[in-house]
């Protein structure tokens, strides 16, 4: 067993997605954390451990571990709240506050009420966010479509081959009733969708939604003590791209492969060996980037991969079963870890992938940094 799978996941919870007005993010994300804990099968007085994660562009000074502890009614030994607090994050923190001996089971829970709230996204971030404003880069949509067309002058990548990224997810929502975007959506659709910005449509774009979401971590010696079967953190693996505009190719993001190399060679695992495969995808552009950096297909070669529906339902290749943020909901790569646990239990009914025993859960914060883990329900890797 590897390092990092001293830790595992033994409890997960989500509220519905979509709008929940009336409900502040906290008071969303204890429903989540209420059902984490019942899926676990223990009490709230278990728990020694809390990790919480503000939303993006909250209205509210929503969750702060003070504030959520307090609705919990709990006082955990050890307990942290990430700015920048979304999931793969979260989930390292966890992992090595479990690791290092100050917590035993640590409850990771996020909410918002960013839909119902009208939180504004846009604004940029970052150190550079200023040099952004003045050249109209005031959302992610900006610099993503810039990498879209980067991608296309580099590697002859079409319009249609990224809108696949859209189409698949779309057709993996489906069978997820937690998704918000259910319509069936075609390459013929997408193709006659008009621009937001050019070369990107409205189905390459998350939406803004209410939800929330919450997952149980323990050490993988206390695992097989809770109710559902262990879903082990095999390896993880992050790095930073803090100097920003300073780095080379910025909008391509190569530091991603960075992360794959040192993730890989700790879990002692391949591409190949994944059954399932979560990427954050604010943007699609996001998932043809890392597809090639975690090596699933050759770097310029994500096009013709999407085409040839790798990543559709029946595909080689399961990629955001759940409809991922584009069409299910915007819940910060959370929903995405949901339903890969879900999914690695074996709980996830008419788009469960048979078999299914590793997975990859992988995200980034745009151009500034990122965080992979290798999932599986092997208790040794």
């Amino acid at each position: 067993m590897t390092t990092a799978a001293a830790t595992a996941i033994v409890g997960v919870g989500a509220t519905e997605q979509g709008e929940i007005p009336g409900e502040t993010g906290n008071q969303i994300a204890v429903r989540a954390a209420v059902e984490a804990l019942r899926d676990a099968g223990i009490d709230k007085s278990a728990i020694d451990g809390l990790v919480t994660c503000k939303p993006p562009r909250s209205g509210e000074n929503g969750g702060i571990d003070e504030d959520i502890g307090f609705l919990l009614g709990i006082n955990p030994a050890f307990s942290t709240t990430l700015e920048y607090g979304a999931c793969g994050f979260s989930l390292h923190i966890a992992a090595m506050a479990i690791q290092a001996g100050l917590a035993s089971t640590v409850l990771l829970t996020y909410g918002s009420n960013q839909r119902s709230a009208k939180a504004n996204f846009s604004t940029p971030v970052g150190g550079t966010a200023d040099w952004a404003a003045l050249a109209g880069f005031v959302h992610v949509a900006g610099p993503a479509a810039m990498a879209a067309r980067r991608h296309m002058a580099l590697y002859g990548t079409t319009e249609e081959q990224l809108g696949w990224v859209s189409v698949a997810q779309r057709e993996w929502a489906l069978d997820n009733p937690r998704a918000i975007f259910r319509k069936p959506l075609t390459i013929e659709d997408y193709v006659d969708s008009p621009y937001l910005v050019a070369p990107l449509r409205r189905p390459d774009l998350t939406m803004i939604s209410d939800g929330g979401t919450a997952i149980v971590l323990t050490s993988a010696g206390r695992a097989r003590d809770f109710a559902p079967r262990p879903v082990y953190l095999a390896a993880m693996a992050q790095q930073s791209a803090m100097r920003n505009d300073q780095n080379p190719d910025k909008v391509m993001r190569p530091w991603i492969a960075d992360i794959a190399k040192r993730l890989y060679a700790s879990a002692g695992m391949r591409p190949s060996d994944m059954d399932l495969v979560y990427l954050q995808d604010a943007t699609s552009v996001w998932v043809l980037q890392q597809l090639e950096w975690y090596g699933f297909c050759g770097v310029g070669e994500a096009g013709p991969f999407l085409a040839e529906g790798h990543t559709r339902p029946g595909g080689s290749l399961p990629v955001n079963t759940n409809g991922g943020q584009l069409s299910e909901s915007y819940m910060w790569n959370w929903m995405h870890l949901f339903e890969c646990v879900r999914q690695l239990r074996g709980d996830c009914g008419d788009r469960q992938i048979a078999g299914a025993e590793v997975a990859l859960h992988a995200q980034t914060h745009d151009f500034f940094k990122g965080a992979a883990t290798i999932l599986t329900t092997r208790s040794e890797s």
